[in-house]
């Protein structure tokens, strides 16, 4: 029997291949869709993507049955519209961020544990061949014990191309916490340890001064449970004539008793400098696993996760741990000791 799914929500490119995943699976069926933006609605409908039927989710929720909703609303909106989703007993998937404020995944997590529902997430660069090849190679143990990381996702604004929401008042909600979330997601996956401690954060204004309340720039500094020490930075600081081609796309550098070891969103391999060498190592990547996030989702609502799949308490852990990374950024507070219990209050 097919799950039923409903969209809420065209407002981010993202949402478009949620939108193709469910289309060409055999065991979904999409049955609803609704946008309440009438420009994005009615280009929605004559692209074809989808046939909107709704203009109210509060609506929809109530007349429409189903198993999923899709969530590509805007950041700000995302919070409510899945809490209502999951009282109303259904699992949800999501573009990143899953919402914007910390009251809001915490009351996500009440709910998806409390009646066994399943969140999925947006999570791409698991499915990466750079960043699955990176994992490997941390997990075979050449690497050593991990003892700093060090990354940089920075993006191009392109601020042409954006949604205007983008840069309305609690619509975005934080450049760390709609951009920094795929590494807080990736490095536990990676490592297999979990961040105990914020030390610093920083997000302001740098280069939108046509938006003063949009902060474009977000740093971080991040302490894991062995001591390793994290530096991030995911600002919109990216030259936009370059787009998303240069080497520092999503750069990750680790270093460990072992060696240290390099790549790139953009990189055809993976640099291995083992300690006791002297040359370094040019590894091949591994295929990617296209839609991994997708299938991770559909195999976590069906009981059959595998252990390197993407699962609802990882979706949690890491929208909560980002969500404080973004707070103690915009309000300069450090030392920040992160509760692993955090769930269960």
């Amino acid at each position: 029997m097919k799950l039923k799914v409903a969209i809420v929500g065209f407002r981010h490119g993202h949402i478009f291949d949620i939108v193709a995943r469910i289309k060409n699976s055999t065991n979904l069926q999409l049955v609803a869709a609704c946008e309440q933006h009438r420009p994005t609605a009615k280009s929605i409908e004559e692209s074809g993507i989808a046939k909107i039927t709704h203009s109210d989710y509060m609506k929809m929720f109530e007349s429409v049955e189903c198993d999923i909703i899709a969530v590509g609303d805007c950041y700000g909106k995302r919070g409510n519209i899945i809490i209502e989703a999951l009282k109303r007993g259904k699992h949800v998937i999501t573009d990143k961020p899953v919402c914007t404020r910390l009251e809001e995944i915490k009351e996500i997590a009440r709910l998806s544990k409390g009646k066994n529902l399943k969140l999925g997430c947006q999570f791409t660069i698991r499915d990466m061949p750079q960043f699955i090849g990176l994992r490997d190679l941390i997990k075979s143990g050449k690497l050593g014990e991990i003892h700093s990381i060090i990354f940089t996702g920075h993006h191009p604004l392109m601020m042409d191309e954006r949604p205007s929401w983008y840069f309305e008042p609690e619509m975005h909600g934080g450049t760390i916490n709609d951009i920094g979330v795929h590494a807080i997601d990736f490095i536990p996956w990676a490592t297999g340890m979990k961040f105990t401690i914020i030390n610093a954060a920083r997000s302001w204004n740098a280069f939108v001064k046509k938006y003063p309340h949009f902060n474009d720039g977000g740093q971080m500094m991040l302490t894991m449970e062995n001591g390793c020490g994290v530096l991030g930075d995911v600002s919109y600081f990216s030259p936009d004539s370059h787009g998303y081609v240069l080497p520092f796309y999503w750069r990750f550098t680790v270093y460990g008793t072992g060696g240290i070891a390099e790549t790139s969103a953009t990189s055809k391999n993976l640099t291995f400098a083992k300690n006791g060498e002297k040359q370094i190592q040019i590894l091949k990547l591994p295929p990617p696993r296209n839609g991994g996030y997708f299938d991770s989702f559909i195999a976590d609502i069906n009981g059959k996760s595998s252990p390197e799949q993407l699962k609802t308490q990882d979706v949690l852990e890491s929208s909560f741990i980002t969500l404080l990374i973004q707070e103690a950024g915009d309000r300069n507070i450090r030392e920040i000791h992160i509760d692993a219990n955090w769930s269960s209050h």
